[in-house]
């Protein structure tokens, strides 16, 4: 566990970056500060690791107060992950993922055997461990340094901001390997972004700092999206934490409709009225698109499958949350959002109104629970 009891930082010339910060980090929970720029969530994760001295205030870590520990010795028990991944450029990937257990005493080659499979552990083709860090991706150096932060099996791992600097497209990816590498390692992890939908993606618990270095509040994901403290945490959340908060619910039970799906050699024998709408698959059975009586006419004209007819819309799994399932609903030409199965074959469809009264169900149950 890690404790913040009245925790302030003030610099020399007087500046507040935390102002009497008291919070618990649970031991095996994921804990995300967030907040603008300049409002001490970073500060405040440095000093879990000495890396800022705090002012005033005790810091412990599993009820050792961190200003009696050694430094050096306190980092090397503590995973540390930064925005450009800050690998050693001169050091092939392999001895990057390899120094924090070197430095600890284990042989070189020991340590390179047990990096590898931590490479493998976080997505990494260990094809790559003889490349150098210059000689990857953005995503590939962000999984490096965390390989590197979690080679010698730290209980703790902080996390300031590292997928900030890659695409979305990778970032979700990145995400997505931290939420599957916390089911199975339960690590005390701090994590910082300025991002809150990446906060509430990943977070046990979300702290949200304001200006001024002060804790505006401390909360589970959605309950910081359904109660805000205060109107400066509901102007950072924004105006549709409503909507983000359907991630919580979710969509087991939702009712499906029938959905008429066909393949494209039988879109020209189709039939359809104003307002009807066919669910094209391709040739493997998984949705491609939509299409109408207008579609089938330019079908059956010439034209390609492409130009007849009209993107599907997001998918969701029934298993999945509401969120997916009215975005589904909703980006779908047809009013029918598309459930597909594990193997992206189609379940059936799902309308919002039938999402919406879910969720209305769900927030009684919840309530009267």
């Amino acid at each position: 566990m890690i404790t913040f009891e009245n925790v302030t930082k003030r610099y020399p010339d007087g500046t507040v970056a935390v102002d009497d910060l008291t919070l618990e980090v649970p031991e095996g929970t994921l804990t995300v500060f967030v907040g603008p720029s300049g409002c001490g969530k970073t500060t405040s994760m440095r000093m879990i690791n000495r890396m800022i001295e705090p002012t005033s205030g005790t810091l412990t870590v599993d009820g050792k107060d961190v200003t009696k520990v050694d430094p050096v010795k306190l980092r090397l028990g503590i995973g540390y992950v930064i925005q450009s991944a800050g690998l050693m450029p001169h050091l092939r990937v392999i001895d990057n993922v390899a120094t924090v257990p070197v430095l600890q005493g284990e042989s070189r080659r020991s340590a390179r055997k047990s990096a590898l499979g931590v490479m493998e552990r976080v997505g990494l083709d260990p094809k790559l461990a003889d490349r150098y860090p210059a000689q990857l991706s953005g995503g590939q150096q962000q999984r490096v340094g965390v390989a590197r932060a979690l080679a010698a099996d730290p209980p703790i791992l902080l996390m300031d901001e590292p997928f900030s600097a890659v695409d979305p497209v990778v970032r979700d990816d990145l995400q997505a390997e931290i939420v599957r590498l916390q089911s199975e390692l339960r690590k005390t992890i701090v994590f910082v972004t300025h991002d809150i939908d990446e906060a509430i993606k990943l977070g046990d618990r979300v702290a949200v700092f304001g200006r001024g270095g002060v804790l505006e509040q401390y909360d589970a994901p959605a309950r910081l999206l359904s109660n805000p403290a205060n109107d400066s945490v509901a102007g950072f959340v924004g105006a549709d934490r409503g909507y983000r908060g359907l991630q919580f619910f979710h969509a087991t039970g939702l009712p499906l409709h029938d959905i008429r799906h066909v393949g494209e050699p039988e879109i020209d024998a189709l039939t359809l009225g104003s307002g009807d709408w066919v669910l094209v698959t391709r040739p493997d059975g998984t949705p491609y698109a939509w299409i109408d009586a207008e579609g089938v006419d330019l079908h059956r004209k010439g034209a390609s499958l492409y130009d007849s007819t009209i993107a599907g819309g997001s998918l969701f799994r029934p298993d999945g949350t509401l969120r997916l399932a009215l975005d589904a609903a909703l980006s779908s030409p047809s009013g029918l959002g598309v459930a597909v199965d594990a193997d992206g074959q189609v379940v059936g469809g799902v309308k919002a109104d039938d999402v919406l009264a879910a969720l209305d169900t769900q927030r009684r149950a919840r309530h009267e629970g």
